[in-house]
């Protein structure tokens, strides 16, 4: 029996964070309908394998919670479910209407804690969290994927306490995920920051190697040999560390 295999979760969230928290919960064996407004979700737009991906273990409803009938909509899936995941802010909840019963978890993603109201992505608390290389994008979302798990934290928490309300914060996940930097350990002069020879990226002939021979151990195994990888390829140093046993691998 999977663990939340009884538990129903309504998911009113749209684009990143919400859907991954819904799907993760489903891979737990809960039931999860999300409720989708008539434009559908931007995320499959964005990103449509990865809303595919997000969706496969979702009941899909179509609902205006703008409108009377949709709100009614809501209320009766509330009526039968354990947890209610929101991602609005809480000004467009009360002008939806929204009202969760008593015994019903509701985890209330925004995007500040602090200030609820104030627009913002995860690139904006990302470059307020200090995690950003102008003018280079960011590749992984930090804020809303480290916001997500928190959520699925909370709506286990929430179901273990039998109801209640949780507001996870996606500039503060952001801040959480800045934690290395913040305490200097990736800092430039930081042990996991490139200072240390046994523990940074190399160039290779045709691409880079990144080298985490942080242990004395792997550092002894590696020492002499990082100044011959520019005249060896990628796949040879690759080949050469599974052969001596180093953590070593392509920059891909």
């Amino acid at each position: 029996m999977e663990p939340l295999q009884n538990i129903t979760v309504i998911n009113l969230a749209v684009n990143l964070p919400g859907p991954w928290a819904a799907d993760r919960l489903a891979s737990l064996g809960a039931r999860v309908v999300k409720l989708e407004p008539p434009a559908g979700d931007p995320l499959a737009h964005l990103a449509p394998t990865w809303y595919e991906e997000l969706k496969r273990r979702c009941e899909i409803v179509t609902v205006d919670l703008k409108t009377p009938a949709g709100q009614a909509e809501l209320n009766r899936l509330l009526a039968d479910a354990h947890l209610l995941i929101t991602s609005h802010r809480p000004s467009a909840l009360t002008r939806m209407g929204v009202e969760v019963p008593e015994g019903v978890g509701h985890v209330e993603i925004v995007g500040d804690v602090d200030n609820p109201e104030h627009a913002g992505h995860d690139l904006t608390y990302q470059a307020e969290a200090g995690t950003l290389t102008p003018p280079h994008m960011p590749k992984v979302l930090l804020g809303d994927l480290m916001g997500a798990s928190q959520a699925v934290s909370a709506a286990l928490a929430l179901l273990i306490a039998g109801g209640g309300h949780t507001r996870i914060g996606l500039k503060q996940a952001a801040l959480d995920m800045a934690a290395p930097y913040l305490h200097g350990v990736t800092a430039p002069e930081g042990l996991l920051g490139g200072s240390v020879d046994n523990y940074r990226i190399y160039p290779a002939k045709d691409g880079f190697v990144a080298v985490a021979a942080l242990e004395p151990h792997f550092a002894a195994r590696l020492a002499d040999h990082a100044t011959s990888f520019p005249e060896r390829s990628v796949a040879e140093i690759e080949k050469w560390a599974r052969q001596v046993d180093l953590p070593i691998s392509a920059v891909r």
